[in-house]
């Protein structure tokens, strides 16, 4: 694959997979629980005595904190910083095992579908399958982006 400064609608073919294991981050505890206190304070996120006793025994995540890990991994490391445009949104968010402090989250990405857009002939449509795994190859979150992406041909790149 192109690298993101280079990297046009061509360049998302359908069908192939993405993995940056290398380029894994480390959940830090504090920033976790920093993340939750501003923007979900639910007391499985902020409260270790509370969280210890419920359900997941222990401190997890906020899904929004684990969204955030996503969204620079796939900005950094899957998106076009050339010819991304815009997204419309994300299907079937799903966070099916919680992320804990010390957790190492990689992105692996599958182009789903890549279509030139039916309205603008300057751009396609790409929807990717985009999946956050921890240490042990868990999927710990999933979604379809969906993506608007400048042509190359149309850009000269």
């Amino acid at each position: 694959m192109q690298p993101v400064d280079k990297r046009y609608f061509e360049d998302y073919a359908t069908g192939d997979v993405h993995a940056f294991r290398d380029s894994a981050v480390v959940v830090d505890g504090e920033e976790m629980v920093a993340f939750a206190r501003r923007f979900d304070p639910q007391p499985i996120h902020v409260d270790a005595q509370f969280a210890a006793a419920g359900p997941f025994r222990g401190l997890i995540a906020s899904g929004w904190f684990t969204g955030s890990v996503f969204m620079r991994l796939f900005a950094d490391h899957y998106l076009s910083t050339v010819a991304s445009l815009a997204s419309p949104g994300v299907d079937e968010l799903r966070w099916p095992v919680p992320v804990r402090a010390g957790d190492r989250l990689w992105l692996r990405a599958t182009v789903l579908s890549a279509r030139p857009s039916n309205s603008k002939p300057d751009r396609g449509v790409v929807q990717t399958k985009g999946e956050l795994l921890n240490q042990d190859d868990v999927v710990v979150m999933s979604l379809i982006a969906v993506n608007l992406l400048r042509k190359g041909s149309v850009a000269g790149g």
